[in-house]
């Protein structure tokens, strides 16, 4: 699969809020209202795109990538760039992760010129998990919030390109 950087625009917002994960994934999915679509059109949101111009997932960084509740356990208290992605429900589990991630890393090393990172995952999704110790990210501090038990990943160092 080929993929691209695109701006995030109103019609690929109003996508990502439309899609639908299956259980236990359906924590991922977004409420469809005003303030999720102005986040993620924020300008710390990028669409993803294959090479026939469809929509395939995003990536954040920054504050937009953290769990807010996470602040109140010092888990960001590191300076490290954080990332936070999605990838169209229908494409997971397919195997493209590797492709996909590697993608996402290589472009936010190019643009920042950093490569030490930090992700914050759902305890329970192990797909992620396995997916990103294969990139060399290490478990680093848990915590937890009404919704979820939360673990954040760091890779410092050692570019990807």
């Amino acid at each position: 699969m080929q993929l691209s950087i695109k701006e995030m625009t109103d019609s690929y917002a109003i996508e990502i809020v439309n899609w639908r994960y299956v259980p236990p994934y359906d924590f991922y999915n977004i409420k469809s209202g005003k303030e999720e679509l102005d986040e993620l059109l924020n300008n710390q949101y990028k669409a993803i795109i294959d090479q026939n111009e469809n929509l395939v997932g995003f990536y954040c960084s920054g504050q937009a990538a953290q769990v807010p509740k996470g602040n109140g356990f010092g888990v960001y208290n590191e300076t490290l760039i954080d990332i936070g992605l999605g990838v169209r429900p229908d494409l997971t589990g397919k195997g493209l992760g590797s492709q996909f991630f590697k993608f996402i890393l290589i472009d936010i090393e190019d643009t920042t010129k950093h490569s030490s990172f930090r992700l914050t995952v759902a305890k329970f999704n192990s797909r992620a998990i396995r997916l990103y110790e294969n990139f060399s990210f290490t478990k680093e501090k848990e915590f937890h919030t009404e919704r979820a038990e939360f673990t954040t990943m760091v890779r410092r160092g050692n570019k990807i390109s």
